[in-house]
């Protein structure tokens, strides 16, 4: 008979609990499943009732971290707003939760980070989601009349550099107190201001490509 859901539920929750605990205790240093089951207080052969393989928590572990900053991104590319709008909008308020976590447990979030390292295969997927929701914006940045003569995914790889420690965790992490909102939001103004525009050829005036919608 299946197991009802909110148990199952219940069940993940405390070893996903656990893995925080162990976490907070000694770092991000490879965790087993016998040691999370001794965590959690159960047996490692009730771990698996809850998740097949260490991998499956690992997952988890990058959902509950990911949840939060997936929500943003959703939220933000339906709304009925200009792309500089949502662009800001799309790095300002991932960087300002980023920001929240950093504060309350500066280790924690360093330990989690090297727990991301160790599994970047896992977290790739939530890479990969953001660069799609950013190619959103500025697909409907490219019909307000920006971005002229750039490829969409030209335009997403220069934009993820220029706003990487934003978006960084690792960044953030070592350069928390040289960054701001008002500084991203220069960055972002500057991108649509310049992102397209051709540099000027030797001895020549420089000519704008892209038009600018006030």
């Amino acid at each position: 008979m299946p197991r009802p859901q909110t148990d199952i539920e219940a069940g993940r929750r405390l070893l996903l609990d656990s893995v925080e605990k162990i976490v907070q205790q000694r770092g991000a240093t490879d965790i087993s499943m016998t040691e999370l089951a001794t965590e959690a207080g159960m047996s490692p052969a009730n771990v698996y009732r809850f998740f097949e393989s260490k991998e499956a928590v690992m997952e988890a572990v990058a959902e509950d971290w990911f949840t939060d900053k997936v929500a943003i991104m959703e939220d933000v590319v339906e709304r009925d707003i200009s792309a500089p709008e949502k662009m800001h909008a799309f790095f300002a308020e991932r960087f300002n939760k980023m920001s929240e976590h950093l504060a309350e447990d500066p280790e924690l979030f360093a330990s989690y980070l090297e727990l991301g390292r160790q599994y970047f295969e896992v977290i790739k997927g939530y890479v990969d989601l953001g660069d799609h929701y950013l190619s959103l914006i500025v697909a409907q940045a490219m019909e307000e009349g920006y971005f002229d003569g750039l490829s969409i995914d030209r335009c997403v790889s220069l934009i993820n550099q220029m706003v990487q420690p934003y978006c960084n965790p690792d960044v953030l992490l070592f350069q928390s107190q040289n960054l701001s909102e008002e500084k991203l939001r220069q960055i972002i103004q500057t991108i649509f201001i310049g992102l397209g525009k051709s540099l000027p050829e030797s001895g020549g005036e420089q000519k704008p490509a892209i038009k600018l919608v006030s």
